[in-house]
């Protein structure tokens, strides 16, 4: 399965939420690729720490910025892996449009703010018009960076707005704006892994991978 993790829009967590997924279905046993078609490479960054640290399970990454590599590279190498994640840059760029004509799946965060729910628009459009070319592209928009109060207006009216852009299946599963994310992610380690687990951070990871794996086309 290929999943992408992106959004037309920078700062909504993409980054931290692919290597966190990545790192998740590896130590679920998955043969996992993390491919980082973002020039920026900070996933890349992030796994060479979990290298550098001799974290176990590894995770095999490379990185693919060029639109025909990306695609290329992906083709050839995907019969060697489980699952394959790919986090895209924060434009509407050739390689977020040649990652999504190979995904099965394309997971876009957005946080609850009136700029994102503005981008989501935009995302809409590009997987509007990647969908004219292929089928069975599943686009599940995530709240990540979400309020911490249960009951948040700005939460319930982010969710209602992302809620009616059709080309978005919205995840009830949503990821709060916790340190212990963007801390351990700069690490290349899990939530799961951090010598002190913020228990409701790995909560929240585990349902949304559940969620996001638990997904298909039909439900």
């Amino acid at each position: 399965m290929i999943v992408v993790v992106g959004n037309t829009k920078g700062g909504v967590g993409k980054t931290t939420l692919a290597v966190q997924i990545a790192i998740a279905r590896a130590r679920a046993g998955q043969r996992v690729w993390i491919v980082d078609a973002d020039i920026q490479g900070t996933a890349s960054s992030a796994i060479q720490f979990r290298a550098d640290a001799e974290l176990e399970p590894a995770l095999a990454c490379s990185s693919f910025s060029d639109p025909r590599q990306l695609r290329s590279q992906v083709k050839q190498q995907r019969e060697n892996y489980d699952e394959i994640i790919i986090d895209v840059g924060g434009r509407d760029t050739g390689a977020l449009r040649a990652a999504l004509m190979l995904a099965d799946k394309v997971v876009v965060p957005f946080a609850p703010m009136s700029f994102d729910l503005w981008a989501m628009h935009d995302m809409a459009q590009v997987i509007t018009d990647i969908s004219a070319e292929r089928d069975g592209l599943l686009a599940l928009a995530v709240m990540n960076q979400a309020e911490p109060r249960e009951r948040s207006a700005d939460n319930h009216e982010a969710q209602e707005a992302v809620r009616q852009i059709e080309a978005f299946r919205l995840l009830d599963a949503q990821l709060v704006k916790r340190k212990a994310f963007s801390s351990s992610s700069s690490e290349g380690r899990g939530v799961a892994e951090q010598p002190s687990p913020d228990a409701k951070a790995v909560g929240e990871l585990d349902r949304l991978v559940k969620a996001i794996f638990d997904q298909s086309e039909g439900n």
